[in-house]
């Protein structure tokens, strides 16, 4: 049977049909175009009307009748004004295009290159989060990451600034080992450069990744607002401490959270030894100390280095001595001994007496030795005893003697320090780059961060006894005789200074050469017991 063809109606339907929708579509496009301030004239007047009539909705009956009458008194004197009508019809068309205008889209979900960098991520963490035998594995090979990854956060380049990780129960989380692999994962793939931050919630099972900000280095030398006994070591992140000191910056003043050292008979941290690598600002944070004791207490610098850091405190109000070489050194330490002996004694006689303790042994002494290493070299090769040795009757007995002992030393010779000095300096500070070992090595615990290798001087982690490792950046305290110094921080650092004393000379020497006179022996300090900050050395008995 032949097929008949169909009419000619029917089978050029189809493109006529397409050729009219194409016209239709052209026409609706160049009629929103001409239209489109009608429109949005039109969606601004449905808008605004929709805005009256919920105010008088809310608008309590009492008050309606007054509400109406002060309308049409507005009414009728605009209407008897000249041009009054005209101006209100172009104000109200005005009020209505404005308010129909089209907001931008408000983005509402991640685009398709931050969906990529998710599920690359959710890729990397499945052989980490994941076992062979789990039912219902929340991590798997080509699974939805959105029900791992909780809650996220982009910045304008497109990188990861936070991010909530839901992690299965059979994870050990409480193995150090674990976690840094985790972390170290994560740092990798979320982009090197950048300090982050790691809270694990074991109890919940998430881990929450955050961006942490760059420490404001703006932040010049300067008298903070403290009590005698309290030193500002620099400052930190906002949500790190309860304490904020008002400050001067380079924009103005604000409150900046400070990590305030307390030493004193009370304090449970009162030495102090600082480690970091050549130029990380451990000489400027050992001078900003000093700036600090000095309107309270005296200071006895022994600088190991020998560059002259310190020519800017030689001869002032309550500096004892500044000593570079090793003869002056042993001299000012072996005087620091004895005067701390000199206190426990003559606090001991008061006390028996029942009197307060005599005057001059409540001002606080301040022993900042800087880079020890090098004079127990001279030491060593002059057949004379280690500067170190001098400090184990200070670092033992200072803090019931108001004496207070701050060492700094680099990484390269942290090993030379002595054991009184790692035993009984609770408190502790790294400057400069250094690995997550070398941080864990002298603060006792890994921070929870991850260090990035190029830092300003003055920045690095900081933890006071057995608390928590802290961010830290030292206020900007340069020597004010380099002439590479800026003109402010030259400025901030002279201003602090004390006058200079009109004595040429100082009787450090001759008192460091004589013996305490023969007294009751002072009652000796519970031995403090094993260093918490530097498990692998061994406590003093």
């Amino acid at each position: 049977m032949a097929r008949r063809p169909l009419p000619r109606i029917l089978s050029s339907g189809s493109a006529q049909i397409a050729r009219s929708r194409e016209i239709a579509r052209t026409a609706a496009d160049s009629a929103t175009d001409v239209l489109h301030p009608l429109i949005t004239v039109s969606r601004g007047l449905r808008k605004l009307a929709a805005t009256a009539r919920a105010r008088w909705a809310a608008t309590p009956k009492e008050r309606r009748g007054p509400t109406l009458l002060l309308v049409a008194a507005c009414v009728l004197v605009v209407a008897l004004m000249p041009y009054g009508p005209l101006l209100a019809l172009v104000t109200l068309m005005g009020a209505a295009a404005w308010k129909g205008r089209e907001r931008p889209v408000v983005k509402t979900g991640p685009d398709d290159a931050e969906v990529a960098r998710l599920k690359g991520l959710y890729e990397a963490l499945v052989p980490y989060f994941s076992v062979s035998d789990d039912p219902a594995p929340l991590f798997a090979h080509g699974g939805d990451w959105s029900g791992a990854f909780t809650e996220y956060a982009f910045d304008e380049d497109g990188r990861l600034t936070r991010l909530r990780i839901a992690y299965p129960p059979y994870f050990t989380d409480g193995e150090p080992a674990a976690r840094a692999r985790i972390e170290q994962l994560l740092h990798a793939k979320s982009g090197r450069g950048r300090e982050y931050r790691f809270d694990w919630d074991e109890e919940g099972n998430r881990l929450v990744l955050s961006v942490l900000p760059a420490l404001p280095t703006t932040i010049a030398a300067q008298r903070f607002v403290t009590v005698p006994g309290e030193t500002v070591l620099g400052f930190t992140d906002a949500d790190a401490v309860q304490r904020t000191v008002p400050v001067v910056a380079a924009d103005g003043t604000e409150d900046a959270p400070a990590v305030v050292w307390r030493t004193g008979p009370r304090s449970t941290e009162p030495h102090l030894l600082v480690v970091g690598q050549p130029g990380s600002g451990t000489t400027s944070l050992l001078r900003s100390i000093a700036l600090q004791a000095l309107p309270h207490g005296d200071v006895l610098i022994v600088d190991g280095g020998g560059t002259g850091e310190y020519a800017c405190l030689t001869g002032r109000d309550g500096v004892l001595a500044v000593e570079c070489g090793l003869s002056g050194s042993l001299t000012s330490l072996e005087w620091a001994a004895h005067e701390t002996e000199r206190r426990l004694i003559a606090a001991n006689r008061a006390r028996q007496a029942g009197h307060p303790a005599p005057e001059d042994t409540r001002r606080p002494l301040w022993i900042l030795v800087d880079r020890p290493s090098v004079l127990g070299h001279l030491a060593a090769a002059d057949g004379r005893p280690d500067p170190q040795e001098l400090l184990e009757v200070p670092l033992r007995h200072g803090r019931a003697a108001q004496v207070t002992v701050v060492v700094a030393e680099q990484f390269d010779s942290a090993d030379t320090l002595s054991e009184a000095v790692r035993s009984h300096t609770r408190a502790r500070i790294v400057l400069g780059p250094a690995a997550p070992e070398e941080i864990a090595a002298v603060l006792g615990s890994e921070p929870h961060t991850t260090p990035t290798p190029q830092v300003p001087a003055g920045r690095g982690y900081a933890r006071l006894g057995t608390g928590p490792v802290l961010r830290l950046q030292v206020p900007a305290t340069p020597d004010p005789y380099d002439d590479g110094t800026s003109e402010a921080h030259r400025q901030a650092v002279l201003d602090l200074l004390p006058e200079r004393r009109t004595e040429t000379t100082v009787a450090i020497k001759t008192v460091a050469v004589a013996a305490p006179e023969p007294a009751p022996a002072p009652r000796a300090e519970p031995d403090p017991g094993p260093a918490p900050l530097h498990a692998p050395v061994p406590a003093e008995g």
